[in-house]
């Protein structure tokens, strides 16, 4: 895997050139995946909030022999991840944290999730509680190719990025980076680090309007 000091850096959104960065491997088929595993140090503890069926867990277990604990709320998902030998507990990340004492991990994860719950300044904030950094991934609803298409069709926006339909989309809340950072702000939580990604490609200028997909490690 390649140097996180390469990999990762803090990304001014002003203006400039459009600029692409390097490529960014798969892991798991998933090019955040890349970027969460290169933030995570070896051995750490590790909480994953909505993690699927322990697929990532299971990888950082294996490749970085991290302490990994996991919440899903789909029971059958909790269950193939009991079965690839990662801990988890099926709970609602919204109410996910409340037995956890301060400071019990060095990551939490929270990776395409943030826009599907109800209180993410609740769950943002028990994150920064329990773990001592977060990492957080999320789609940029602020891309070109979303504008366009709300501009377009003149009804919510359908794109590779955002495939369902307004009635029936997880998605409750539609975030950009721009919004992301300014929250961060006003909460004065500190960007240690951003990484921003169209496709296989690291986004090194206008992230606002040109990344599909954002990644923020973030600590109090």
């Amino acid at each position: 895997m390649s140097n996180p000091n390469n990999a990762l850096q803090t990304v001014d959104g002003g203006g400039g050139a459009l600029r692409r960065g390097p490529f960014v491997h798969e892991v798991l088929g998933r090019f955040d995946y890349a970027i969460i595993s290169e933030i995570i140090e070896p051995r750490s503890r590790v909480l994953d909030l909505g993690c699927g069926d322990g697929e990532l867990l299971a990888w950082l277990q294996q490749n970085k022999q991290v302490e990994a604990r996991g919440v899903e709320k789909d029971g059958s998902r909790v269950q193939k991840a009991i079965a690839r030998g990662v801990s988890v507990y099926q709970g609602n990340i919204d109410n996910g944290l409340v037995d956890y004492p301060d400071q019990a991990f060095d990551y939490i994860i929270l990776s395409q999730t943030l826009q599907e719950v109800r209180d993410p300044q609740r769950v943002l904030g028990d994150m920064l509680r329990v773990g001592r950094r977060i990492i957080v991934a999320f789609p940029n609803f602020g891309h070109w190719r979303v504008r366009l298409s709300h501009l377009w069709s003149g009804r919510a926006p359908k794109t590779e990025l955002f495939p369902h339909d307004w009635y029936n989309s997880p998605n409750i809340h539609f975030l950009t980076v721009d919004d992301f950072v300014a929250f961060s702000e006003s909460q004065r939580w500190i960007i240690e680090r951003s990484v921003f990604l169209a496709g296989n490609r690291r986004i090194t200028a206008l992230p606002n309007l040109q990344a599909e997909i954002a990644v923020f490690l973030i600590r109090r």
